[in-house]
């Protein structure tokens, strides 16, 4: 190489260090900004979450228009809060009104993923009943930020819910049996939810294996002993399996247990009819 050649490629290098010894400068000086600036917009949502919201939307009924309005009113000085779009949205899905709340809450989700994605997911299985979508949104969650549980149950007890009402009743089961397994391991018996027991077992019905089932909704029966439900699709498992007698009792105690409301005990059962929820009246 000659000296030319030497002399070219030397300055080249060196304008390339120098380039990138002040964009690191530059970048921990915007990193410092960042901070700051973070922490400013913070204090400044959290004064309009509590102008607009804590002493706005909540002091009006939740399907009110002023309810809506005072939350307009704060996105209108800040609209990348997200806490702010999940309260629109959430009196919206309690109507049954899925369509437009899911555009508010897909905006949630986008100013704080973390935050709201597994909400949204959750909303997808058990208001809007958009079960693919649910289970997308569950696994990409899963695989950004973990394993964890939103509204009493794990991701993948949506998951196999979701699967369950998809018709796919073999892989609903496999998933439902890692929970509970996990959930035994981990936990121990006390921990285990009468819910969970009721689906798992549901899956196993649906699939004409009717002694499993039985186990399942009796360990469910053993947490909540006048669950209506459980009683009713065990009486039915009861009379495949030949105990007609039995099963008979039981269908008639459990319209008793039905009737007083001994049902699916979620919080969100008064909006919504949960998946093979019977019907008394």
């Amino acid at each position: 190489m000659n000296l030319t050649k030497k002399l070219f490629l030397f300055s080249i290098i060196s304008v390339f260090t120098i380039s990138c010894k002040k964009r690191n400068e530059s970048e921990k000086i915007e990193s410092t900004i960042t901070v700051s600036e973070l922490k400013i917009k913070q204090q400044k949502q959290d004064s309009i979450i509590n102008k607009h919201l804590k002493k706005g939307a909540w002091k009006y009924p939740l399907y009110s228009t002023e309810w809506q309005s005072e939350i307009d009113k704060g996105l209108e000085k800040d609209s990348t809060i997200a806490y702010l779009w999940q309260q629109k949205a959430m009196p919206l899905f309690k109507q049954g009104k899925y369509e437009i709340g899911m555009e508010y809450i897909d905006k949630a989700v986008q100013y704080d993923r973390q935050r709201w994605q597994d909400y949204r997911a959750f909303i997808k299985c058990i208001f809007a009943k958009t079960y693919r979508e649910a289970i997308k949104d569950f696994e990409d969650y899963k695989k950004r930020y973990g394993y964890s549980y939103v509204m009493d149950h794990t991701y993948d007890f949506h998951i196999a819910l979701s699967y369950l009402q998809l018709n796919e009743f073999k892989k609903a089961e496999q998933i439902f049996k890692i929970d509970y397994e996990k959930q035994l391991s981990e936990h121990g018996k006390d921990w285990l939810h009468p819910v969970d027991l009721f689906y798992y077992g549901i899956s196993k019905y649906e699939q004409g294996k009717y002694q499993e089932a039985i186990e399942l909704f009796d360990l469910a029966l053993e947490l909540y002993s006048q669950f209506s439900d459980v009683q009713y699709y065990k009486a039915i498992c009861l009379s495949k399996i030949g105990k007609v007698d039995e099963a008979q009792k039981l269908i008639k105690l459990a319209k008793i247990n039905g009737e007083k409301g001994f049902t699916i005990n979620e919080d969100n059962v008064i909006y919504e009819r949960y998946p093979y929820q019977v019907r008394w009246n």
